[in-house]
């Protein structure tokens, strides 16, 4: 049985896992990672192989997280480069980096947006990979 690989990005107010190899995991695995999502209010998709947290915490904080709540994962640090980085100019996550949107509603504005941002936000959806 394969061991989840997380990749874990923080941003300013949140933090972004992908779930590595999530393909080859077994169910039983994939819902262990669905109740520690769930447990922490985190949104997971499938789509992505990934999920998000709305709290900040570093690295080797989400490390200990991992260990308390008995998830068998190796985890990797992708920390964000700093760089000035458009954001968001309207919503409920108005002043939010695009970068720290979760996939879910870059997914949403994929498909309902049509302002000035467009640009803005075919360039995070490349860069996810979505």
């Amino acid at each position: 049985m394969s061991k989840p690989i997380f990749i874990f990005t923080a941003y300013k107010n949140s933090f972004r896992v992908i779930v590595k190899n999530l393909e080859s995991l077994s169910v039983v695995q994939i819902q262990d990672i669905e109740k520690f999502v769930s447990f922490r209010k985190g949104i997971f998709d499938f789509i992505t192989y990934s999920f998000v947290i709305q709290k900040k915490i570093e690295f080797q904080e989400f490390v200990k997280i991992i260990e308390l709540g008995n998830l068998d994962a190796s985890c990797i640090d992708n920390p964000v480069i700093s760089q000035i980085k458009p954001r968001v100019s309207f919503g409920q996550y108005k002043g939010m980096l695009y970068a720290e949107l979760p996939d879910s509603y870059i997914l949403w504005l994929k498909e309902n947006y049509s302002g000035a941002q467009k640009n803005i936000l075919k360039e995070e959806l490349k860069h996810r990979g979505l």
